[in-house]
């Protein structure tokens, strides 16, 4: 891997044979080389406006073009303002709904919807069979170079609205409810098992997650007084067979 130089870590990342993270023992570690490659690819490009490649008016790096896809691809991108960078790896059975940004070094793995209006930031990594509903916000973490990326994990759901950032971890299975916002400065609640989630603690597997508020802290004296309160996440349950039946209607319209 160090002896590659970024055009070739870049055909490997859109081919999905190298990622930006990847599970190791079970912890999720960001891939420091693959962080370092895409910054230098950064450094090297020049700006470019892409006429010649169907985009008129369009100026970004000339080492950075959007991706283009053919059926034998088997994927499904609908017209309408979509755009995948150059450098992210889109697996077969991927539906892109417009307009949708995928960035530099991300992955979405084979059956996930990324639905309109949803980012999917640079090196983030998304799962198999996930949905992101319309609005969706998946953070990207390219520097520090250490930190692992967002990474939403296979069969998740973030419902509409939702943001995902600071390299926070969404575990196999979960639920996250519309306009559920996760960050590292937000704190969860496990409401089922009467515990405070850590602040690097990766939301469970099969959690349900709705937004939730908690009073002010003790120093804001004024605003306790004032009643006021400020965000936070619960977990109210964990799926079970009555959960999945509201999410047979994602499967019915893939």
């Amino acid at each position: 891997m160090s002896d590659l130089n970024w055009q070739e870590v870049f055909e490997l990342l859109e081919k999905g044979e190298l990622r930006a993270a990847s599970k190791i023992d079970g912890v999720w570690q960001a891939n420091i080389a693959v962080k370092k490659a895409i910054l230098e690819a950064f450094k090297a490009g020049e700006l470019k406006e892409f006429s010649e490649q169907g985009f008129p008016g369009f100026v970004d790096k000339h080492n950075l073009p959007a991706r283009r896809f053919t059926p034998k691809d088997g994927i499904r991108m609908v017209p309408g303002g979509t755009s995948v960078r150059r450098g992210s790896h889109i697996a077969k059975g991927v539906i892109l709904m417009p307009p949708a940004y995928v960035n530099v070094g991300a992955f979405v793995d084979s059956g996930s919807m990324i639905d309109s209006h949803a980012l999917v930031g640079s090196c983030a990594q998304i799962g198999k069979n996930v949905h992101l509903s319309a609005g969706v916000q998946i953070g990207g973490v390219l520097e520090p170079i250490g930190l692992a990326p967002v990474i939403i994990e296979d069969g998740a759901f973030i419902g509409a609205g939702s943001v995902i950032v600071e390299g926070v971890q969404v575990l196999e299975g979960a639920v996250i409810a519309p306009g559920v916002v996760l960050s590292k400065g937000v704190p969860v609640y496990d409401c089922v098992n009467k515990r405070a989630l850590t602040r690097d603690e990766p939301i469970p597997k099969n959690a349900i997650v709705v937004p939730g508020s908690r009073p002010v802290n003790q120093k804001l004296e004024w605003a306790r007084e004032q009643g006021l309160s400020m965000n936070c996440a619960l977990i109210v349950k964990y799926r079970d067979e009555k959960s999945e039946a509201s999410l047979e209607l994602e499967e019915f319209l893939r």
